[in-house]
């Protein structure tokens, strides 16, 4: 159970501690030490040359542990003539520890060869009073200190070049989320502006439709296919702009300018031409294009619910500017219809709410009292200076 618990080493580090033990074993047999005298026979050598080639086995696994018993049988290896197979591998076990050791062992090992090697050389000079002394700091230096400096250094370009990957994939999520939302926010936009240019005309040939297959009158037929083939027409030309609009620059076709509150009168025109009895009142100046297309398009959509769900009685249409603010607002008489009625799915209001939130308004749309009777009342009010910087279509 013991030997399961050990990790797996890698088979690269089976290769060094393979070739190192080989290696040294060789140089012993051949008489090849790093120095011509010890206190132990060279035989002795080859148990600091095994447990530091065992090390070399847990050099990814196990980096700190490795290190330490690799120091201390490069210690033991110092009392026999030596073997530089010996020596070589514990310079790799000092790397390894900066390289696959913990962030803490990687900034303290550099640190601590470091002042070893100082301490050793300060040492020698001390106790021999030779500068002869120097070298001998250099080769624990050489051996210690600069495997464990190569590996720091290895492991900062690492780490380097992952934060920049983890920056890169970061970068690339926030513009897929950038992406994800602009073209979320378009297709909402599309909607919006799909629904408030052909819900109008639909309604009323839905309406007429109805009333002319209900009505077995031929002179009431004939004025509502008349009204239907004029909705169809003025239909199909504002999808034909919105086709122009979606449609790239390299088209033949442009798409027509955005709707102002110029077009109010022709709105309101066709609305009496679908049977609405409307009334139209507008008081204001010169108005930011998004504001003039939200206004627009409020009316068109509230003409258009009139169209679909409105007693018979006075609609009334009122623009105000005020205060640095337009005041729109749309009322008709609620109750219950009599003949045919358009069905509705919502979106209309949830359309306008979006479009004023878009430039910073406020809407309400909702029964109201009034002396002429319950009114269905439509009222948006949107700021006409520091308007936010919204595509309100």
């Amino acid at each position: 159970m013991a030997v399961g618990l050990l990790p797996r080493p890698h088979r690269f580090d089976v290769s060094i501690a393979v070739a190192g033990l080989l290696g040294g074993v060789a140089m012993w047999a051949l008489g090849l030490h790093t120095s011509g005298s010890g206190l132990l026979p060279a035989s002795w050598g080859l148990i600091p040359l095994a447990v530091t080639a065992g090390m070399e086995l847990l050099r990814r696994t196990r980096p700190q542990f490795a290190l330490v018993v690799g120091a201390l049988a490069l210690t033991f290896d110092m009392l026999t003539p030596g073997n530089a197979a010996t020596i070589i591998m514990f310079t790799d076990l000092a790397y390894a520890a900066v390289l696959y050791g913990t962030p803490a062992a990687a900034r303290r090992i550099p640190v601590i060869t470091g002042l070893i090697s100082v301490a050793v050389m300060l040492g020698f000079l001390i106790w021999w009073r030779n500068p002869q002394a120097l070298f001998v700091g250099l080769g624990a230096g050489i051996v210690s200190f600069g495997p464990a400096a190569t590996g720091a250094l290895v492991r900062n370009h690492r780490e380097a070049a992952e934060a920049a990957r983890l920056r890169a994939e970061q970068t690339a999520l926030l513009a897929e989320m950038d992406r994800v939302q602009a073209v979320t926010a378009e297709r909402a936009r599309m909607a919006r502006e799909l629904h408030d240019m052909v819900a109008n005309h639909l309604s009323a040939i839905a309406i007429h439709s109805t009333a002319a297959l209900s009505l077995d009158d031929p002179r009431t037929s004939q004025d509502a296919l008349a009204v239907i083939r004029e909705n169809s027409v003025a239909g199909l030309n504002e999808m034909r702009r919105l086709i122009g609009i979606l449609r790239d620059g390299s088209g033949d076709l442009e798409p027509a300018a955005a709707p102002t509150l110029d077009g109010l009168d022709a709105l309101v025109a066709g609305a009496r031409a679908n049977g609405l009895d409307v009334g139209l009142d507008t008081t204001h100046g010169k108005l930011p294009a998004p504001v003039e297309l939200a206004a627009y398009r409020i009316v068109q959509e509230s003409l258009t619910n009139a169209l679909k769900h409105a007693s018979p009685g006075r609609v009334s249409v009122a623009l105000t500017q005020r205060d640095g603010v337009l005041d729109v607002r749309v009322t008709s008489p609620y109750g219950d219809r009599e003949g045919p009625r358009a069905p509705g799915s919502g979106a209309g209001l949830v359309g306008m709410r979006e479009r004023v939130a878009l430039l910073g308004g406020t809407f309400e749309a909702a029964p109201e009292d009034s002396p002429d009777g319950k009114i269905w009342a439509v009222r948006a009010t949107l700021p006409v200076s520091d308007t936010p910087q919204g595509d309100p279509t």
